[in-house]
């Protein structure tokens, strides 16, 4: 085994054998390439793990999430190539992940970085020399949206949306014990969806229908107040620091969290920085408050509506549609704020 996954976390392995019993040993020379392991010190979070305000302390790491899509997209495939394009569909986040996006202005699609996926791998001399090894072209692995298992359109399920959706709410948020997991992903196959392409399907409507109830769940807390709040702050003092030659946006990629934090803290921001990882709530109006930072915004809304047998949930379940239906419902509209001020 590599590196990687002798180190990894207990409950994580355990996780990941349920995605794949039997973990692909060829994958594990792309895994200990350095453009990947960068990835382990960035968490899924984007970032919010780091404070009050939310309770999850499990750092689930970037490199977790593409090693954990790459064994969902083997296990219903055994296709290298799709794997391989599954492991790098991540391989340019940089640290806080989708803040960056926020930074960059790509708050809805949250989709800015993936722009310089071909370009790292590229770059590396380790991966090419991989993949000219195993035969394989750069263009078969760097854009894992040609392969409709490994991602497709919202709201389809694919690899990566399934993945997510699971250690979501296996580790982070902690929905699911890893018996229920286990339950939803067995009932998983692939099926073909009403534009006659392959996508992966539930064959039972009561497990679908958890798997909705979850993920409406997951998708409202991808983008409540406090976590648009807190992804636009972090942004927002990226930005600065840049603004201010004490931080480039390559470093957000070359660095890890921990010293991005480290940079922060040693900044004039320290203070405000230090309020929002101690705060527990964060304040909303409908009014724009005076007098202090405040977020007003939409985000991207990530929700999954799937096949069971073929047809969507939300066409022959009503409860599922309903829980879809709210979850859409969620309004973004609040200025949300915390008591002080961003110089």
């Amino acid at each position: 085994m590599s590196k990687y996954y002798d180190n990894v976390n207990k409950e994580i392995k355990e996780y990941f054998k349920i995605l794949e019993p039997n973990f692909p040993e060829w994958l594990n020379e792309y895994i200990e390439t350095k453009e990947l392991l960068k990835q382990q010190y960035i968490s899924v979070t984007c970032g919010t793990i780091y404070s009050c305000l939310f309770q999850s302390d499990f750092f689930y790491s970037s490199l977790d999430h593409s090693v954990a899509v790459a064994l969902i997209v083997w296990h219903f495939t055994h296709d290298k190539k799709e794997t391989l394009a599954g492991l790098f569909h991540d391989i340019a986040t940089p640290a806080f992940k989708h803040c960056v996006d926020f930074l960059n202005g790509d708050y809805m699609k949250q989709e800015s970085t993936e722009d310089l996926t071909l370009e790292i791998i590229k770059n590396s001399k380790e991966i090419m020399t991989l993949l000219k090894r195993d035969n394989i072209k750069v263009e078969e692995v760097f854009d894992y949206h040609i392969y409709p298992i490994a991602d497709n359109d919202t709201p389809k399920l694919s690899a990566d949306r399934l993945e997510y959706s699971l250690s979501n709410a296996l580790f982070t948020y902690k929905l699911l014990e890893a018996q229920a997991i286990k339950e939803i992903y067995d009932d998983i196959e692939i099926q073909t969806n009403e534009e006659k392409e392959i996508e992966l399907g539930f064959k039972t409507k009561k497990i679908a229908r958890l798997f909705v109830k979850v993920t409406s769940k997951l998708s409202v807390i991808y983008r409540e107040d406090k976590t648009r709040y807190s992804m636009q702050f972090i942004a927002d003092i990226l930005k600065r620091l840049s603004e201010d030659k004490k931080i480039t946006k390559n470093d957000l990629y070359e660095l890890k969290e921990s010293e991005v934090i480290h940079i922060i803290e040693e900044s004039k921001y320290k203070d405000i920085f230090n309020l929002w990882r101690k705060a527990k709530k964060v304040k909303v109006a409908k009014e724009k408050p005076e007098g202090v930072y405040y977020v007003h915004l939409q985000a991207k809304v990530r929700y999954i509506d799937p096949l069971v047998g073929g047809e969507r949930i939300s066409k022959c379940c009503k409860i599922a549609n309903k829980m879809i239906r709210d979850n859409l419902a969620y309004k973004m509209d609040n200025y949300v704020y915390l008591d002080f001020k961003m110089d």
